[in-house]
């Protein structure tokens, strides 16, 4: 008679998974809004919209993953920074329509399930969305063996906010002569890591330890630090002022992002002497020889989030923002043109 087998001698540890869950329980039920409805362990994530707040509620999603950066975390074994990754380019995604962030849910998927390591990444999920202001309620890790090799995994996500209708943001009142104000990255972010590990570590063929005079720390280190979340700095902005416009500068960087938020008819200029660039992307520049257009449609080149307001409003918006200790830089113009975005220095003053 041939021998008994288990879930577990195939490769999946139905136990580790029920560790893991108890190692995260504390960090999610953190993030918790008065509007969640029951605990951890149901079916699906319940959540109460105060419909109150709202005249005319609509509600808003968005998902997506961290991508290839992931491998980095893997070099060097360090995983508590990706999963603010995966909320980051969620809520910011959402955030540019004016949403607010209501709810957030993951989903891990692992080659063997490692408790501590799952532990770490959702830490980083939870604390991201409780600086984001929105709960986790719910999410799926899956332990896939023979499917991702031995302590890799891929982690992705989804959130839904809400917005007033009459404060829902889209391209229709962006208009000739608008200011494009430009709130800075924490780094390269989520997007162009394949082009990052061709140039860091086959090109220069680095190991991810090495200390960069230029950055203060190590090549590793500078590429993990995750994506900076501004649902904090720009939902009262939102709430304050009339905003006709906002972009997150994410995969597609400045020429491709931009035109999502511009109507026909309209283009964008945009002076890149306006903001120091952070000295990572001149040095992926370098060390990739990267055309600098390239650079541009790859890269957050140190601007996340653009706001597209009237001259008038975006000088309000501005000195709010230096008066709470914020960082803004006026980086463009909105101009004539077919969604095209030209890119130079020294093209105004202002």
């Amino acid at each position: 008679m041939a021998e008994k087998m288990t879930y577990k001698d195939a490769g999946v540890n139905i136990d580790a998974g029920n560790a893991s869950v108890k190692l995260i329980k504390d960090s999610v039920r953190a993030t918790y809004r008065p509007e969640v409805l029951g605990d951890l362990g149901g079916f699906g994530g319940l959540f109460a919209l105060n419909a109150g707040k709202y005249k005319e509620p609509v509600l808003v999603s968005g998902t997506d993953g961290v991508g290839t950066k992931l491998k980095i975390a893997f070099l060097l074994g360090k995983h508590d920074t990706v999963g603010q990754d995966a909320v980051a380019m969620c809520v910011n995604d959402i955030l540019v329509q004016g949403a607010e962030p209501l709810f957030f849910l993951d989903y891990l998927a692992v080659g063997k399930l490692d408790p501590e390591q799952v532990a770490d990444v959702v830490k980083g999920v939870a604390n991201a969305c409780k600086e984001s202001g929105c709960a986790l309620i719910g999410g799926e890790t899956a332990e896939m063996a023979g499917f991702y090799p031995d302590g890799e995994y891929d982690i992705a996500g989804f959130c839904v906010g809400a917005v007033e209708k009459s404060k829902l943001i889209t391209a229709d009142k962006v208009k000739e002569g608008d200011v494009l104000l430009g709130l800075p990255s924490t780094g390269v972010h989520s997007n162009g890591f394949s082009l990052v590990r061709k140039i860091v570590f086959e090109r220069q063929g680095m190991k991810g330890s090495e200390h960069i005079d230029e950055l203060g720390t190590t090549i590793g280190e500078a590429l993990l630090t995750p994506t900076r979340l501004y649902p904090k700095t720009c939902l009262p902005l939102i709430e304050k002022f009339d905003i006709h416009g906002m972009v997150h500068i994410t995969g597609g960087g400045f020429y491709d992002n931009i035109p999502r938020a511009l109507p026909d008819g309209l283009a964008a200029l945009i002076n890149d002497d306006a903001w120091e660039m952070p000295p990572i992307f001149a040095l992926l520049q370098k060390w990739g020889n990267v055309d600098w257009p390239e650079m541009y449609r790859t890269f957050n080149m140190g601007i996340g989030m653009i706001l597209i307001a009237s001259p008038d409003e975006a000088a309000k918006i501005s000195a709010h923002l230096k008066g709470e200790g914020e960082t803004v830089y006026e980086v463009g113009r909105v101009v004539r043109g077919n969604h095209d975005v030209t890119i130079k220095g020294g093209v105004f003053h202002g």
